[in-house]
């Protein structure tokens, strides 16, 4: 199950799995934002490489328009994930408190 709206202060809330099941729904919703972005992560406990690959293709455009896509509140999981594939350098990432 998963689960992507907008949130508090203008943040975009994900949570639960972000698999090839569920990207285009997640790539539909994030095609309708604009500006610097930030994604909540603190509930997302899975990332596939086609979530990867909805998150990057957002980046990328958000950029190209002046803005970009910060996630917050990302696990020590999904932080390893990001680091192992490269995207650490590609996004702004804030990690979750313990």
């Amino acid at each position: 199950m998963l689960t992507i709206e907008h949130g508090a202060n203008d943040a975009v809330v994900i949570t639960g799995r972000l698999d090839a099941a569920h990207a285009s729904a997640v790539q539909q919703f994030l095609d309708g934002v604009r500006g610097s972005v930030t994604l909540e992560c603190t509930g997302l406990e899975y990332i596939s490489s086609a979530g990867l690959g909805v998150l990057l293709k957002t980046q990328k455009r958000l950029v190209k328009e002046g803005g970009k896509l910060r996630l917050v509140g990302a696990s020590r999981h999904l932080c390893d994930i990001f680091q192992f594939s490269g995207l650490d350098k590609v996004f702004e990432i804030e990690r979750a408190r313990e």
